[in-house]
């Protein structure tokens, strides 16, 4: 099975793919998102893993404009704990790093670490893992990594700070995505759906209340604006459920109250 993963061996997504299909994958690395829908397309990969939300950083916006833009179908979810680790070329101290790059969501993730450390400029860049790559490969010194354990080992670095992000108890939820029809196979008790709600007082409120009334657990909304209608918005929403009937009863009430409506995926909910 080829999976494609935003970044490069040692970066969480690999982790993810591992975890989820085991090692005996073949493994297609893309540095951005916006990539890898195009990789489906041209049957570069078989199914995406892509983070979709951070418990401290919050959502990745732009990758659920991705899904619905590419329709892609959500088959799948993983949760993994991250445990941020600084790192560099074996010998250093943090006194001896002078610029640390990592992605926009991992600095984010460790920004109270660094307040411990003023001398050290934290730069944006388009992956962790790669970060740490590049340091082995041009053996850059006083330059840092915010990476995971695997990238360390992976590129022969040495971990300088261990458990860095801000918050202990921090995990990423991540997608696992194909363009195809969905897999009937799977045992469904979560499902994703994107509508937009007409233009009235309390129609929001209804279409939670059917969701309520099958007993469909929400478990997130997401409101994003809908571009070609300025001021309009369309809402992701996942919610769990235990009885498939309720759920497609529900799910044909809910689209007679609403403008549009979409099935992003139906799939097993991932173990926390």
């Amino acid at each position: 099975m080829k999976v494609a993963i935003q970044g490069v061996k040692g970066s969480f997504h690999h982790i993810v793919a591992e975890q989820y299909f085991g090692e005996s994958i073949d493994l297609v690395e893309c540095l951005l998102f916006s990539e890898m829908p195009d990789l489906l397309i041209n049957n570069k990969a078989d199914v995406l893993i892509m983070a979709i939300e951070n418990s401290i950083a919050g959502a990745i916006l732009p990758n659920y404009a991705l899904i619905d833009e590419y329709q892609l179908n959500i088959c799948g979810e993983h949760h993994l704990p991250i445990h941020h680790n600084l790192m560099g070329i074996t010998g250093q101290t943090i006194e001896d790093i002078n610029e640390v790059y990592s992605h926009p969501m991992a600095l984010l993730q460790c920004r109270k670490f660094f307040k411990k450390y003023p001398h050290i400029k934290l730069i944006e860049d388009k992956d962790t893992a790669e970060v740490a790559k590049r340091i082995e490969a041009k053996n850059l010194k006083g330059i840092g990594a915010i990476a995971s354990d695997l990238a360390a080992k992976t590129y022969n670095l040495e971990i300088l700070a261990t458990e860095i992000q801000t918050i202990n108890d921090n995990a990423t939820r991540f997608f696992i995505l194909k363009n195809d029809i969905p897999d009937k196979s799977i045992v469904a008790n979560k499902a994703s759906i994107k509508f937009a709600a007409n233009n009235d007082a309390g129609s929001l409120a209804e279409i939670l209340g059917i969701l309520a009334k099958y007993g469909l657990n929400l478990t997130k909304i997401q409101s994003m604006p809908i571009i070609d209608t300025p001021w309009k918005y369309a809402f992701f929403v996942d919610f769990t459920f235990s009885n498939y009937n309720g759920y497609v009863k529900a799910m044909k009430e809910v689209k007679g109250k609403v403008v549009s409506m979409k099935i992003l995926g139906e799939y097993t909910k991932s173990k926390r």
